[in-house]
């Protein structure tokens, strides 16, 4: 199948490069044109484990870049991967999406060929049918129905394992407008829902449902995955003050199969571009919707208060005052360069806001985060070892496999504060806490 994609961020170039390893043509229409210009050259413009292979081994050829809209004529079906960000309230910017929207519909109007539409993005229900619907049938000249197809489609990919995600899901939830959509993104994906893509570990679910459930089921899931987590540290802020090792309890009660064992790790929460985006836009809709989302208001609350909670532990040993202090990783996960809503940059907001002088190290996001944040006053170290060299104490913000059986011989006082239980002798250290346990 030829398949067209608009936007080239995380999801639209991983869901790219995928879809060309199945065997599809993949053409990624993009407006920056150095990730233009990256993918053709077989270049990834983003770190995710798997994508680089795959993008050098199709870009240019199975796989290509363009800015030119028109691009979309010679495919059968185009995804829209556009940004959907949070405005001030927690609501979503739909900005991005209508504008994209409305360039696809006019590079359509040219044609008279059936075409699918697929929205990729989270949205709120009813943004596909009540917005995205009438922007394409405004600007094409085309009925949704009478020649233009729309589905929803969203994804479930996570940073650091989106490649495996992608190829290997749990399930593809697809909410379309006919039959016949549908009937093409079953042909799109039957290499995955046959089970035959690399991990495969059986086959996984296919979930079809009306637009509005499946927009609605992007939404459901991470609300539900950041709760579980938020649940799972005010357990592990209980257990600490009764000193417990939480992790130990967790482990325990994760063996219960209506629980599983699975977002059981306690610590200095969760960010990224998915969880905190999607949460505040789910809150956000309920308010519209006259709902007042008491639940996810307080699994915010309990995310936003663990930062504050390991600098308060750090000042409970060390003077902050002045106090150089190592900040271990940047990224919001390991795996990953994302610094979107990192934990690591709270982190490093309440130690200056304690007068303390960070210094920060991560093996693959610091680049990141002196060009998205370049007013953040924060030193950076070439190496954990540096990071650690003559420092008054230590965080742990990312639990990066490099970090596992550091040396803290450079340290000027052997003060670690872990947010993320990470490898460690406890016994070559002066201090040595667990957020949590």
């Amino acid at each position: 199948m030829n398949v067209s994609i608009v936007g080239s961020g995380y999801v639209g170039t991983t869901i790219a490069a995928c879809l060309a390893d199945l065997g599809h043509g993949v053409v990624n229409v993009e407006i920056d044109q150095e990730i233009v210009d990256a993918v053709n050259a077989g270049e990834t413009p983003i770190h995710e484990p798997g994508l680089a292979e795959r993008i050098a081994e199709h870009g240019g050829e199975r796989l290509r870049a363009t800015t030119n809209y028109d691009a979309v004529l010679d495919t059968d079906v185009t995804f829209l991967c556009l940004p959907t960000p949070s405005a001030d309230d927690g609501s979503l910017e739909l900005g991005p999406m209508k504008a994209g929207t409305e360039s696809l519909g006019d590079a359509l109007a040219a044609t008279s060929e059936e075409h699918l539409v697929v929205v990729k993005s989270t949205v709120l229900p009813g943004t596909t049918e009540e917005v995205v619907g009438p922007l394409l049938e405004e600007a094409s000249g085309t009925a949704v129905g009478d020649g233009l197809e729309l589905a929803m489609n969203p994804e479930f990919l996570r940073m650091s394992t989106a490649v495996e995600d992608f190829l290997a899901p749990d399930k593809v939830v697809v909410g379309a407008t006919s039959d016949e959509a549908a009937a093409t993104l079953r042909e799109l994906y039957a290499p995955i829902l046959e089970g035959e893509t690399e991990p495969a570990d059986g086959t996984p679910d296919l979930v079809e449902t009306d637009v509005r459930e499946a927009e609605l089921i992007k939404y459901a899931n991470n609300a539900f995955l950041a709760s579980k987590v938020s649940l799972v540290n005010e357990l592990g802020n209980v257990a600490k003050e009764y000193g417990a090792d939480a992790y130990e309890v967790l482990e325990a009660v994760g063996l219960d199969d209506r629980i599983s064992e699975r977002f059981m790790r306690s610590g200095l929460g969760w960010g990224g571009s998915c969880f905190p985006k999607d949460v505040d836009a789910l809150r956000a809709g309920a308010r519209e919707q006259g709902y007042d989302p008491e639940l996810l208001d307080a699994v915010v609350a309990v995310n936003d208060a663990q930062p504050r909670r390991l600098v308060d532990l750090l000042g409970e040993h060390v003077d902050l005052e002045g106090a150089r202090i190592a900040v271990l990783g940047l990224s919001f996960k390991p795996g990953t360069d994302d610094v979107r809503k990192s934990r690591a940059l709270d982190v490093i907001e309440h130690l200056l806001e304690r007068g303390a002088d960070p210094v920060a190290y991560d093996p693959v996001a610091v680049e990141n985060v002196r060009e998205t944040y370049p007013d953040l006053e924060v030193a950076y170290a070439d190496s954990a070892e540096d990071a650690l060299d003559e420092a008054e104490g230590a965080v742990v913000a990312t639990d990066w496999p490099a970090f596992d059986d550091l040396s803290f011989e450079g340290m000027a006082r052997r003060v670690v504060v872990d947010g993320r239980r990470i490898d460690v002798d406890a016994d070559e250290l002066e201090v040595y806490e667990g957020l949590t346990w």
